[in-house]
């Protein structure tokens, strides 16, 4: 083909054509329309990146006008990711994923050279094609397969947060420069973004764990969703990107344009849709949450469903910790005897009325979301993944890992008990914080509360 005008038509019009005849001869479900609108933006998204990266490594270049971003056809663009991402959905949903990658790469292979003099392909074109096919088509098929059977939920919730954060925050501040500041500016413009961002991630978490499902409205979870960020607000995802567009408000004004746009969105269709929706499926639950919890501005405290934490009371730097919990009046929290558990306990418990359990590090993340929303962010964050693996293997690295049982022991009659000391459980030689050494434990304050016995955290409070 020589005519770079009908290159470009054909390269958008066909596979704008086969999705429309596809869908018209499916009719595709929600979840088919969640996997079509997933593989879509992923490979909209990645092939964007490989674009870029072909154009700066020579694998092909392109040679037209007008609706180019950096080089790049629009038109292209959108064309390639509706066949590598649409098509095989609307196509051939439950095909081998094998037959489908090779037969959407060899289509690829096939089209390619007929671009000219759109695209212009270099001596390595072959190798940028391994890499569109390895980080955009595989990658999409399996999230949209994943999507269709309901399987890998966390790698479906992790790719739509990836998603949400390139498609609304990285791609505008690409496309508008705003990221070419000044080191300490750019520094500054990332930790000010952390904040709104780390809500929307927390609450596609959230989802996760406690809903079984996605921010997708199509593939949305199974439960309502009450706790995490959703104790504070009713929107946490609309008010993240509309905090994360006034915070680079201050450096583009096209961004303050936006924040109207996502608040008209989640104050109007989002709500009419998903409000009809949830008062159909949870009814009284639903109009209980609602009028608790405010749609927009953030509850300073949360409301939270019952949840409880187990710290065991014989241990001075646990009894310290629960302490520090009870002074802040957590809510919607018991503080319980760690000896109350059945089962027993080796590390800080954190049990929701749900039956989910979470310990460790973990544990005290959760507890942290109930106090205020100072504190709740910085639960959040210790959950992000890794973050709470790490956290953990430092505590235990300076000594405060798991705990087991110690046997009672008596101490020697013949040695002498330090000054305002009581027979403990410590073995000979062994001496924790706030004990003696020697067998001999270190009186604890009165009516300290003992282990086995479930109190308030106020009575905690009082009594430590």
């Amino acid at each position: 083909m020589s005519d770079p005008a009908l290159v470009r038509g054909l390269a958008l019009m066909v596979p704008v054509a086969a999705v429309l005849a596809a869908a018209a001869r499916r009719r595709p479900g929600e979840r088919e329309v969640a996997a079509v609108i997933v593989a879509t933006a992923w490979n909209l998204l990645t092939l964007a990146a490989v674009n870029a990266l072909a154009a700066h490594l020579g694998w092909w270049r392109f040679h037209a006008e007008g609706a180019v971003y950096r080089g790049v056809p629009l038109d292209l663009l959108l064309g390639w990711a509706l066949l590598w991402g649409a098509l095989p959905v609307l196509v051939a949903p439950r095909a081998p994923l094998p037959l489908t990658a090779a037969v959407a790469a060899w289509l690829d292979l096939a089209v390619m050279p007929l671009g000219e003099p759109v695209v212009v392909l270099g001596e390595h074109w072959l190798a940028g094609e391994a890499t569109a096919i390895a980080a955009c088509l595989v990658p999409g098929l399996l999230l949209a397969r994943w999507t269709v059977d309901d399987r890998g939920l966390f790698a479906r919730s992790l790719a739509q947060v990836v998603l949400a954060g390139g498609l609304g925050v990285v791609l505008p501040v690409v496309l508008t420069g705003v990221w070419r500041q000044q080191g300490w500016a750019l520094g500054l413009l990332v930790q000010a973004l952390a904040v709104p961002l780390l809500l929307g991630v927390a609450a596609a978490r959230e989802f996760a764990v406690s809903g079984r499902g996605t921010p997708l409205p199509y593939d949305p979870p199974r439960r309502l969703v009450t706790t995490g960020p959703y104790g504070y607000v009713r929107n946490p995802m609309q008010v993240s990107m509309a905090g994360a567009y006034l915070v680079l408000g201050v450096l583009d004004a096209r961004f303050l344009a936006a924040v109207p746009v996502v608040v008209a969105y989640g104050a109007g269709l989002a709500a009419w849709h998903e409000g009809e929706q949830l008062t159909a499926r949870f009814g009284a639950e639903w109009a209980g949450y609602r009028r608790a919890v405010r749609p927009w501005v953030p509850r300073p405290r949360p409301v939270m469903p019952p949840a409880s934490v187990y710290v065991d009371t014989g241990c001075s730097t646990c009894s310290e910790l629960g302490r520090w919990i009870a002074a802040r009046k957590p809510s919607g929290l018991r503080l319980l005897a760690a000896g109350d558990r059945p089962g027993g306990l080796r590390r800080i418990t954190y049990e929701r009325a749900d039956g989910r359990a979470f310990q460790g590090v973990a544990a005290v993340a959760h507890v942290l979301t109930h106090i205020h929303l100072g504190w709740a962010l910085a639960g959040w964050f210790l959950m992000l993944p890794g973050i709470t693996w790490f956290a953990q293997l430092c505590v235990d690295a300076f000594g405060y890992g798991p705990r087991a049982p110690r046997p009672p022991y008596r101490p020697d009659p013949d040695k002498e008990a330090p000054a305002g000391a009581e027979p403990g459980e410590a073995e000979p030689g062994e001496a924790e914080p706030g004990e003696a050494g020697n067998g001999w434990r270190v009186r604890a304050d009165p009516g300290c509360p003992s282990p086995g016995r479930a109190v308030s955290g106020d009575e905690w409070y009082r009594a430590r």
